[in-house]
């Protein structure tokens, strides 16, 4: 195994620094059913060295961010095509046939490598030089390119200084030597100028090979050797010269063939996307040699297979290139091929022969560490006696922090040995980002792309219009550079279908920045200002079509953006109001923010991490954050977080009469309800848009007081804005009248769905299912099935416990049913709840159960049901459910509340009466 050196010597302690290799075994198998597939194709009876036009499938593409492991991907891909025992334990058996030998040939395109293109094509010829054979056609030709190009300079110096002057590099000049003594001979030139490539004329060797088929024959059968030694020996014939190189590796005999494989890694120092000079050669290369199987790794895709590169490329297009298409149908796993074995949605054909082939995708993203691949680099990457030098909480805060970039993690092991030095690392030394991290994304992107960058790295997911707007630019061509950088991911189904790599972008935003265009304070906060309105742009013009998945998407970001930036509400304020008018309540508040050291303005937390309220987007945040957060936690934190809201006095009239409406409703959910009066009568007041229902929770306090005449009079003007109908559904089923309750209900879910207030509907069909329950059970079923489905996606705590009373209501009185035990599991969801209505509701609910079950033996059960509810209600809201309960069982109220019903609690008792009779008739059916 590699040493890692750098690790070795960052410490004076011996200490253990293996090079750590994760499995990679997706990709592992990819290149071995490519290069089955490719050996396959190359074997075939119809395969012809000297077709030119036939499509190239002879290139595999592993592209990823910079650190993710591809240079070590490809080490260990040489190594493991080289010798089965260099293969890591992790990754399966090869599956390609036996012959012909596999022949890797590494080449490192990086710019510090030096690699030019004449050392390229040196490097496949000194690779093959190991067949102690002389390859006479591209031997004389490279002859000739060498004596007009290096003059007097020995090709031993030149691959000594390459790096090259291995065995086989010691090979070549002597079979350089004998293939041209060899040319000579079989050409019937004079044997003497055989001993130098530059005596042998360019008319003599054409002739020669154009008409002496005969003795000249593996010449003479290279239809383009001649027209190649006529071309001026430049760089521009050499890179045809591959040509040559791929008739003679087709021509071997059976004993010496060989299939090579040549990993080009670091390909993206090749050029760029206005400079494809050497990418163009080596394009040409990969063209002219099918019978050799490329692998590519590095930073991006190469885009081969886009036509709009004609020109610039030789061979380009998706019939060119059909396996580097942007985007391949998948190829189904069930096909009678193999699963996709990769991860990326592709999945290869059957056998090679299948003339009918679906395209498989051939460029692969390389992903991040699991995290299980990461606690195995870690704990194998520094060792001290054989055991991990990390230990296990250390790299558990280095993995997530990580998000499964190697790099991160090989930053992480130097800063340990560094902090190691002076004491014992702990694990808040790496909630820290690294600047060489962030070198290492930007250098190879223009300043436009950089600048892009930034701009985006403020949002979660961007569009390239929201990119181009946030960065400032008039011009979208950046953008669209920078996307198809592998650190930006796609997700094509999302809102906004980019997001930056997780580690990426956290460095970007917080690591010091100490690049020549690195953004100031100001720079940030313009940013973060153009990204705020370009998002309130797209809302506003898609907010009637975009739904509500654009209206979350906007607030979120915005809501960030706005937070951690300190800039005012603008479109925030109708978009949270846009928000609530649906209740659906989904989360959409950002967590707690980061430190950020890019604009420096993030608000923190106080004591036992209650937010600090310094501005308007802070008020606004912690507001929705406690909106969504009541459908799980208890009202009296809704009720204390929402005073903190409304003391804070930041909000504008209109959104702090939110805070006021949702208090208030939090006290009467808690039973406090002269705090809520209070907070309704403030509300209904004012001309907010939360007037209307103020004035209809007024209206509910009158009903849980049992002031029914007021309740009524009042809900008669409430009209849609106040729910007027529910509110009436409200009124009408606690006397018993459940026909006008449930015609209520209907007229309220209708009015809902008509205004597209889907939180609405649901809750008014659940007091359907609730009411019907009483009447009619098995309709009850169906309106109980219709509330959850209209509650699918929503987060309605009390809408939800509604529907799970209906269902106890509907199976009151089963003999055998477990309907006591499901109403204790229940009540303690409820009491966790602290909604009284629903606690007071389930009460009466147990009652009409005992009520139902006509047996001597169960009065007892009856009383202490009753007694319970009185208790729950008695001098405080809901009253009026003891009476109710007492009604149900035939009795006579002894304390009877001073509730006001409209008809007299005679005509309430007989109704109620009915229902429990009625149930029992049914029941007896």
């Amino acid at each position: 195994m590699a040493r890692n050196l750098r690790a070795l010597f960052g410490s004076n302690e011996r200490v253990g620094a293996d090079e750590a290799f994760t499995n990679r075994e997706a990709q592992w198998r990819t290149v071995t059913d490519a290069l089955a597939e490719h050996l396959a194709r190359i074997g075939a009876p119809d395969f012809d060295i000297q077709d030119l036009e036939a499509p190239r499938h002879n290139v595999l593409v592993f592209h990823g961010v910079g650190g993710i492991g591809k240079t070590t991907l490809s080490r260990k891909l040489e190594a493991a095509l080289a010798a089965s025992e260099d293969r890591p334990a992790q990754w399966g058996e090869p599956t390609w046939p036996a012959a012909p030998r596999l022949l890797p040939i590494r080449i490192d395109l990086a710019r510090s490598a030096g690699t030019d293109f004449e050392h390229l094509v040196l490097a496949l010829r000194t690779a093959l030089a190991g067949l102690d054979r002389p390859l006479p056609a591209f031997d004389l030709a490279l002859g000739r390119y060498w004596e007009h190009n290096h003059p007097g300079e020995p090709l031993e110096d030149y691959l000594r200084r390459a790096g090259l002057a291995g065995r086989a590099g010691r090979a070549l000049p002597g079979q350089l030597q004998a293939a041209l003594g060899e040319a000579a001979q079989q050409l019937g030139l004079p044997g003497a100028i055989g001993s130098a490539a530059g005596q042998i004329t360019t008319a003599a060797a054409v002739r020669a090979v154009r008409e002496r088929r005969a003795t000249a024959r593996a010449l003479a059968g290279c239809p383009r050797l001649a027209d190649l030694l006529e071309a001026e020996p430049d760089l521009e014939a050499l890179s045809y010269y591959p040509h040559l190189l791929a008739y003679e590796i087709d021509r071997l005999p059976a004993k010496k063939a060989v299939g090579p494989i040549v990993l080009l890694d670091t390909f993206e120092d090749t050029g760029d996307r206005t400079n494809r000079d050497l990418e163009r050669l080596i394009q040409r290369v990969v063209w002219l040699m099918p019978n050799a199987l490329f692998v590519v790794t590095g930073r991006s895709r190469l885009q081969w297979a886009d036509p709009a590169l004609q020109g610039q490329l030789d061979f380009t297009g998706p019939a060119a290139w059909p396996q580097l298409a942007a985007h391949i149908p998948t190829a189904r796993a069930d096909r009678a091929g193999t699963a996709d074995p990769t991860g990326t949605g592709t999945a290869e054909p059957a056998g090679p022969g299948n003339q009918a082939r679906t395209a498989v995708s051939r460029q692969i993203l390389i992903g991040d560490f699991s995290p299980e691949d990461c606690e195995d680099y870690l704990t194998r990457r520094l060792t001290a006696d054989g055991r991990p030098l990390i230990d296990d909480q250390l790299r558990r805060t280095i993995t997530a922090r990580s998000h499964g970039l190697p790099l991160y993690l090989d930053l992480a092991v130097l800063r340990f040995l560094e902090i190691r030095r002076t004491r014992t690392p702990e694990p808040a030394d790496f909630e820290h980002d690294f600047p060489a991290l962030l070198a290492r994304t930007l250098q190879d992107l223009t300043p436009d792309e950089r600048h892009v960058l930034r701009a985006a790295s403020l949002l979660d997911a961007f569009d390239v219009p929201l990119a181009t707007a946030a960065a400032g630019l008039d011009r979208q061509a950046a953008a669209l550079r920078l996307i198809e950088r592998p650190f930006v991911r796609e997700h094509e189904a999302a809102l906004w279908p980019y997001h930056l790599h997780a580690v990426v972008r956290s460095t970007i935003r917080r690591a010091d920045d100490h690049t020549d265009d690195r953004w100031s304070l100001e720079d940030w906060q313009h940013a973060a200002a153009r990204a705020l309105d370009a998002l309130g742009g797209q809302w506003t013009a898609g907010r009637d079509a975009g739904g509500r998945a654009l209206l979350t998407g906007c607030l979120r970001q915005g809501l960030v953006l706005a937070r951690d930036h300190r800039l005012g509400l603008g479109w925030l304020a109708d978009a949270a109001w846009a928000y609530i008018s649906d209740s659906v309540w989904e989360p959409i508040a950002p967590p707690a923010p980061a430190a950020f050291t890019g604009a420096g303005q993030a608000s923190g937390h106080g004591p036992a991490g209650t937010a600090v309220l310094q501005t308007p987007a802070d008020a606004l945040v912690e507001a929705l954050r406690t909106l969504a957060a009541r459908q799980r936690e208890h009202r009296t934190h809704t009720a204390d977080r929402l005073t903190r809201v409304i003391d804070s006095r930041l909000l504008p009239a209109d959104l702090t009469d939110l805070a006021l409406y949702y208090r208030a409703k939090a006290h009467r959910d808690l039973g406090r309800t002269d705090a809520s009066r209070q907070g309704m009568r403030q509300v209904a007041a004012g001309t907010t848009r939360l007037a209307p229902a103020a004035r209809r929770g007024l209206a509910h306090l009158a009903r849980l007081d049992g002031d029914f005449p007021t309740a009524l009079a009042a809900a008669q003007n409430l009209g849609w804005a106040g729910r007027q109908h529910r509110v009436l559904g409200d009124l009408w089923w606690v006397h018993a009248e459940m026909d006008q309750a449930a015609a209520a209900y209907e007229a309220a879910r209708t009015d809902a769905e008509h205004h597209g207030v889907a939180g609405e509907a649901a809750t008014s069909q659940a007091q359907l299912a609730f009411v019907r329950a009483f009447t009619d059970p098995q309709a009850a079923d169906d309106d109980l099935h219709l509330a959850e489905q209209l509650l699918a996606g929503l987060d309605l705590r009390a809408t939800t416990l509604t529907t799970r009373i209906a269902a106890l209501v509907r199976d009151a009185g089963t003999p055998g049913d477990t309907v006591p035990e499901r109403a204790d599991v229940l009540g303690a969801e409820v009491r966790a709840s602290g909604v009284r209505a629903a606690e007071a509701a389930l009460a009466l609910a147990i009652c009409f159960h005992h009520a139902v079950l006509d047996d001597p033996d169960n009065q007892s059960a009856l009383a202490i049901a009753i007694r319970d509810l009185d208790h729950l209600t008695r001098g405080r809201d809901y009253a009026y459910y003891t009476d109710i309960a007492t009604f149900m069982a035939g009795q006579e109220l002894q304390f009877p509340s001073p509730a006001r019903w409209y008809d007299g609690p005679d005509q309430v008792r007989d109704r109620w009466r009915t229902l429990v009779t009625a149930r029992r008739t049914h029941l007896r059916l």
